[in-house]
């Protein structure tokens, strides 16, 4: 590839990251599209380009946007801190993120999470009380999800208090004293009111009552990783289960190997949320650039293998036949034992090579001496049942 693009007529220019799956064809009747890896996009390549429709690996910045013609930037996923959106504003440069577009598929990782991680334990959730940490798209989900199980949920959300009233939030404070589970969803700010970068750092570390469970699905750098190695070397915290890392893609493997189950940021990589994200950009792009498609959505999103269930609750409680159900759609083990086995630097491999998982409401279930609570529990979560 030459180290500068350039347009071949006059229709718009989108270069689109190459990882970005269900996309390819849906906008070259309308524009000239060049499909990239997100690492090897360079001032260069963007000078002429309209558009990038990019990942969170693609830091789009002064540094790569500066002499451009870029007018727009996609990002399909939720997360936009890859985004100068300051350096944006000034330029006249729109943008749009994909906000809830892995909520689906953050709640399954992190039920499989909670229900892998009480087993591995021999204990049980319901009646524990969790808190949960940043209350969007995904943190809303995360709450139901806990309730189905039958836990206990503390929210904390200061910008949503301060909009809505405290009545359904709560302190960090009381979370960090109450909280046998903490559950971070928040979106990464390095300053500011409501600044995140190491919330989880010494201090708040050291406030904690009950020596709780931490499990990161958000952003590394949420994590301050020396502080958290030394709580669970001092107990301070009881067990970690960790999906984003601080300087990723080189993760620290020493605290992989002190914690509970550790994965390669694929918390949102079910094809459903893939599928949405994809989905959510390209209505965004033709949107501004008024293709007329702003109702498009993929198709052929595979399918695993099997997509029903049989549970028998024979001699089970409820929260071990939601277990059943759930790894049965995704079994967190698999992830993290991919992790432990990679070699140094496999990081974005894995990550690139993910395969299929879907989402709870693309399985039947059949079921046999199982109650109706725990039915009722099982279409909640999403699941298709009679």
């Amino acid at each position: 590839m030459s180290t500068q693009t350039t347009k071949s007529n006059s229709r718009s220019l989108i270069i689109v990251d190459d990882k970005i799956p269900y996309i390819k064809g849906a906008l070259e009747p309308f524009a000239e599209v060049i499909y990239l890896p997100g690492e090897e996009l360079t001032p260069a390549i963007v000078r002429n380009a309209d558009a990038l429709i990019t990942r969170t690996r693609t830091i789009c910045s002064a540094e790569l946007l500066e002499g451009s013609m870029v007018k727009f930037i996609a990002s399909a996923t939720i997360g936009f801190d890859h985004i100068d959106t300051a350096y944006c504003r000034r330029q006249g440069i729109a943008w749009a993120n994909a906000p809830g577009c892995n909520a689906g598929s953050v709640n399954q990782y992190l039920a499989s999470a909670l229900l892998t991680y009480a087993r591995k334990k021999r204990i049980k959730l319901r009646d524990l009380t969790v808190g949960i940490v940043g209350v969007g798209d995904v943190g809303r989900k995360a709450a139901e999800l806990c309730h189905t199980i039958g836990m206990q949920p503390l929210l904390n959300d200061p910008p949503r208090q301060r909009a809505e009233g405290s009545d359904n939030f709560t302190s960090l404070a009381r979370i960090r004293e109450q909280a046998d589970i903490i559950t971070f969803h928040v979106p990464l700010q390095s300053a500011g009111e409501f600044a995140t970068h190491h919330m989880v750092d010494d201090s708040f570390l050291k406030d904690l009552e009950k020596s709780p469970l931490l499990i990161n699905t958000c952003r590394g750098e949420v994590f301050d990783s020396g502080a958290v190695k030394n709580a669970l070397d001092s107990g301070s915290i009881s067990g970690l289960i960790i999906d984003c890392w601080e300087n990723e893609p080189e993760i620290d493997l020493e605290l992989l190997k002190k914690a509970d189950l550790g994965t390669a940021h694929i918390a949102g990589y079910s094809r459903d949320g893939k599928a949405i994200g994809t989905m959510m950009s390209l209505r965004a792009v033709s949107r501004f650039f008024k293709l007329g498609i702003d109702d498009w959505q993929p198709t052929e999103v595979e399918l695993p293998e099997q997509t029903l269930i049989q549970l028998d609750g024979h001699k089970k409680d409820d929260e071990s036949v939601l277990a059943d159900a759930v790894l049965a759609t995704y079994d967190i083990l698999a992830d993290d034992k991919r992790l432990r086995a990679a070699a140094p630097g496999s990081f974005e491999r894995l990550r690139g090579e993910y395969p299929v998982r879907r989402e709870f409401h693309n399985y039947r279930i059949e079921v046999r001496n199982v109650n109706k609570s725990t039915v009722s529990a099982l279409k909640r979560m999403g699941f298709q049942l009679p």
